[in-house]
């Protein structure tokens, strides 16, 4: 018998044409597994495999549109035949476990670096809205330990769309269940939203409705590719991570029109992601991000989609939150890295005994493949 405190969490749920058998999903985690040229590998296949077993709905890691200068060496892609080849075993393996898989689409924008091998690779400058670099931030793969460096302003944004475009005509050849643009934590989505990465004075800056636009756009090319209702975005108007934060009521105003223009697109969900101070950058002595309650101020405006969350839940607070009607799912992010059967254990009762080992989460950067197993793979389901 599910505990009665979680118990919310395991109705199944309909998004759109898909049938969720619970309501525990399994965030996007970056874990820089992809060894060494950005395409997914087998130890990637088991992990997915792993997870697929209980999850309700899995969104893949960021998976990177182009070649780009992450300061997250060995992120997969999804721009070359190889990358979607691979893929594709992957999302075979999760729908044979009985799970979904959407793929979570990024360009980092700014937070690029010129001198990363894939930045190198793509012969482009690292492109943002406008000319102002990031504060914060460190390659630690690069010699020195560089930090953000100013990008080069894009000098018209809707060239970028077919990037976008062809990302999901890949993800969609690869097998996913649907896309998850990301439009979070200081990416490039998020910088042409915010007024402080966004400078611009031409019909992409300035107002709300044009710090939005390059957002929606995106937006409706990966509905012609995938149909409005597998389209999913994650937004954190709480800002902080990656140098991003308008003042409070710039934030309420630019994401209360952003997600209302983007909810009569007839997206499937939105995930909102809640103020976590452990993501926030501490600039000049002080923390970036502009807390408020996201799901209070957004979640009303959502008429259409899917109003999922994220962000520091516990399982009991998230079966409270569902139970009360404010969400109808939560993403979690941690539980899922120390515990491949996290849903089951939640449904079951069993302990989150797991230690999660903070040294090997993010992997190494140039290593043997028993070392990429390490904090990956390598920890235990509960006994049944």
């Amino acid at each position: 018998m599910v505990p009665a405190a979680v118990a919310p969490l395991f109705q199944p749920v309909k998004l759109g044409p898909l049938h969720l058998r619970n309501r525990v999903f399994m965030s996007a985690l970056t874990r820089n597994r992809a060894v060494p040229t950005n395409i997914p590998n087998n130890i990637m296949l088991e992990y997915y495999q792993q997870r697929a077993g209980s999850a309700g709905l899995i969104i893949s890691e960021g998976i990177l549109i182009t070649p780009q200068g992450t300061e997250w060496p060995h992120a997969p892609g999804i721009w070359s035949t190889e990358q979607v080849s691979a893929w594709r075993k992957i999302t075979d393996v999760v729908h044979k476990e009985g799970s979904l898989i959407f793929a979570q689409i990024w360009h980092l924008g700014r937070v690029s670096h010129p001198d990363a091998p894939e930045q190198k690779a793509a012969g482009v400058p690292v492109y943002a809205p406008s000319a102002i670099s990031a504060r914060g931030g460190k390659f630690r793969f690069l010699p020195g330990v560089p930090g953000y460096v100013t990008p080069t302003a894009i000098d018209d944004p809707s060239t970028l769309l077919d990037l976008f475009e062809k990302a999901a005509i890949n993800a969609k050849e690869a097998g996913f269940d649907g896309v998850e643009l990301h439009g979070a934590n200081g990416y490039l989505i998020h910088q042409f939203l915010d007024s402080t990465s966004n400078k611009r004075t031409d019909s992409w800056g300035g107002s709300v409705a044009n710090r939005s636009k390059f957002g929606l756009l995106v937006l409706e090319r990966l509905i012609k590719v995938f149909g409005k209702d597998r389209v999913g975005i994650k937004l954190s108007p709480t800002g902080g991570y990656n140098d991003m934060g308008m003042p409070l009521e710039e934030t309420i105003e630019t994401f209360s029109y952003f997600i209302s223009e983007a909810d009569k697109l007839g997206i499937a969900y939105f995930d909102l992601v809640r103020y976590v101070e452990a993501m926030d950058a501490v600039i000049e002595g002080k923390k970036r991000g502009i807390p408020h309650d996201v799901v209070e101020i957004y979640a009303p405006l959502i008429k259409h989609a899917k109003v999922f969350s994220n962000g520091g839940f516990s399982a009991e607070e998230a079966a409270a939150a569902v139970k009360d009607g404010k969400i109808e799912g939560v993403f979690f992010g941690m539980g899922w890295i120390g515990h491949p059967d996290f849903a089951k254990r939640l449904e079951h009762g069993k302990p989150l005994d797991n230690q999660l080992d903070f040294t090997t989460l993010y992997g190494k950067y140039y290593v043997s493949e028993d070392e990429q197993r390490q904090g990956y793979i390598d920890y235990p389901a509960a006994q049944y």
